[in-house]
């Protein structure tokens, strides 16, 4: 699969050398999808960029695991 459908919602987020971008998409079948995409640059001044895609069926597993993560992170930050 191409990811070259248009977003239907896009957030950024800056911070440390590396951008973030969350783009809610739509795949031909209407599926929507969620794109997690980092972007930083790497020492030789060119720029990485990884991405993972959430697909609508398993969005709902994938926001409580994140949440157990943050949970889990802000527990051992004392929060």
């Amino acid at each position: 699969m191409t990811d070259q459908s248009p977003a239907l919602f896009t957030e950024k987020v800056s911070c440390r050398g590396r951008t973030y971008f969350f783009d809610v998409k739509e795949a031909s079948t209407g599926t929507k999808y969620l794109v997690i995409s980092e972007s930083r640059r790497t020492d030789d001044g060119k720029y990485s960029k990884n991405r993972i895609m959430v697909f609508e069926n398993n969005l709902e597993a994938f926001s409580e695991a994140f949440t157990k993560a943050l949970k889990a992170i802000n527990e051992a930050a004392g929060t």
